[in-house]
């Protein structure tokens, strides 16, 4: 029982730390090299990590897809540590509206120009983003902002994601403190209570077992004094 309580537990945090690590904004330092605008149909599987078409548009099965073409620099650590070696990524462009997740990101087309303004000259950039790549599946990250940078050496901090944990982690044990009062001054009780009425009805009923054992005892002397 420990053992499933324990895989449970790890299951239940690799879920979450799946979760967060694909909803929560990351930044990349790379340098834009082209824009392109491509038409995409979605399958069943890739259709759930793609947002919706530009705001006031009609959301069809199959539509453009602008794409912002990169040279990143690779790092450690997720992000804090850099390397000396770069890599191509792509990053979609895309509105987010008000679904899911809560970016509220309007501005793809202005967020194509300023990539395509980068793109002609030879400038870094830190490039907003949520979302993972995955190359079989045609899965892009979605950028939601690009800056210009210095250079490479660049070090962003995400400030954003440290408030945001400390955040969870005090309302964490919060909600533990409160359902522990609650526990304390409710839940016990109760169970208490329900366990002592379970006592009383198990030893009346080994009371009504008795009576009858020994009336079943008198009729059996009866007969052997016979």
């Amino acid at each position: 029982m420990r053992r499933i309580r324990i895989i449970f537990r790890v299951c239940l945090f690799l879920l979450f730390g799946a979760f967060f690590h694909y909803v929560l904004p990351q930044h990349d330092i790379v340098r834009v090299t082209s824009t392109e605008i491509i038409r995409t149909d979605f399958s069943a599987f890739n259709r759930m990590f793609y947002a919706q078409a530009d705001s006031g548009n009609t959301e069809l099965a199959t539509r453009d897809l602008r794409l912002i073409n990169t040279e990143k620099q690779q790092t450690f650590l997720l992000g804090f540590v850099p390397r000396d070696s770069t890599g191509v990524m792509v990053y979609r462009n895309e509105d987010t509206g008000w679904i899911w997740p809560p970016y509220f990101k309007f501005d793809s087309s202005d967020l194509q120009a300023e990539a395509a303004s980068l793109a002609r000259g030879d400038e870094w950039a830190v490039i907003t983003h949520y979302g993972w790549r995955i190359r079989w599946a045609s899965i892009f990250p979605n950028a939601v902002a690009i800056e210009p940078v210095e250079g490479p050496d660049v070090r962003i901090i995400p400030w954003f994601n440290i408030f945001f944990f400390i955040f969870l982690g005090v309302a964490f044990f919060f909600v533990r403190a409160m359902w522990m009062q609650l526990r304390e001054r409710t839940v016990d009780p109760l169970i208490d209570s329900a366990e002592h009425r379970i006592d009383e009805a198990q030893a009346g009923v080994a009371e009504q077992r008795g009576r009858i054992r020994r009336w079943l005892n008198t009729w059996r002397s009866k007969d052997n004094q016979r």
